[in-house]
């Protein structure tokens, strides 16, 4: 029987770190068979993704890790991961309803290769919809601070065994911090075809401009906000005398296609992402 983990490092950067953790790994009959790192203003982030033939001792490799975590000042975390299972997926939302209700939707019927964990919110208007597809409920406050809202919706994360995250209209930020950890495994949905028109207010900003083509955009989530490796998009025109109520309502339909395009695509494993590019395998 084949394991499969991917473990995280963060911390400030030093030399030896690759070295130590994948000396330790391979001393504990790991096969290391992805690896990525990366230095930002003297913080190193590591991604590994460790495989096991045979017996996993997890109770070792964990203690391991954390030891070796503490005499190097670096937060360690390690998940378990098995190709063969559906991914468990954690939905984070605001108060926009249908990108979030057409995936569970699909999820319920079983048409997505997911299994609906946790959904998560910095706000409580969806917590109905929530109970309706019987999907835990986390309200997390993002008013304050928000390095603590993010530790928090972390630990939830953690404790749900999330493999990815949707943001089906989460309207904060995610700092480095947070998306580091799940690096290519954040699917944001975004009305716009990026980089035109970020933020909160795309379609009012297109309406506002004359925009004649309006597109929607789903993608990675990088640390660069709004710019992270694309995954699908889809796009209408705008027809003449068409309201503002009107496009929105055209878009949001398509934001729920496009969104669900890309977790296909995700969950189908058809993607890779090379120098910040997506291409399909």
């Amino acid at each position: 029987m084949k394991h499969f983990a991917t473990i995280s490092v963060i911390g400030r950067d030093k030399t030896g770190v690759i070295a130590r953790f994948t000396n330790f790994l391979f001393h504990q009959g790991a096969n290391i068979e992805a690896l990525e790192e990366q230095v930002t203003r003297g913080q190193f982030s590591m991604v590994l993704q460790a495989s096991w033939v045979g017996r996993l001792i997890e109770a070792k490799v964990r203690q391991g890790l954390a030891e070796l975590g503490r005499e190097m000042g670096m937060e360690v975390t390690m998940h378990l991961t098995d190709p063969r299972r559906p991914q468990n997926m954690a939905v984070m939302v605001t108060r926009e309803a249908h990108c979030f209700e057409a995936v569970m939707r699909l999820a319920k019927r079983g048409s997505l290769r997911a299994k609906p964990v946790i959904a998560l919110s910095n706000r409580q208007e969806l917590a109905g919809l929530a109970k309706e597809f019987e999907i835990p409920f986390a309200h997390v406050p993002w008013e304050g601070d928000r390095q603590k809202a993010e530790e928090t919706a972390l630990r939830i994360l953690q404790e749900h065994n999330a493999d990815f995250v949707v943001l089906a209209r989460f309207m904060k930020i995610l700092s480095p911090n947070f998306v580091w950890r799940y690096k290519n495994k954040i699917i944001n949905v975004h009305p716009s075809l990026l980089p035109s028109f970020p933020g909160p207010q795309a379609y009012r900003q297109a309406y506002e401009h004359g925009v004649k083509i309006v597109g929607v955009t789903s993608h990675f989530v990088s640390m660069h906000l709004d710019e992270g490796p694309i995954i699908a998009q889809a796009a209408f025109q705008v027809r003449p005398r068409m309201t503002l109520k009107e496009m929105i309502a055209r878009g949001q339909a398509l934001e729920s296609k496009v969104l669900i395009r890309a977790l296909r695509l995700y969950l189908a494993k058809k993607l890779d992402v090379h120098w910040g590019v997506v291409k399909e395998i």
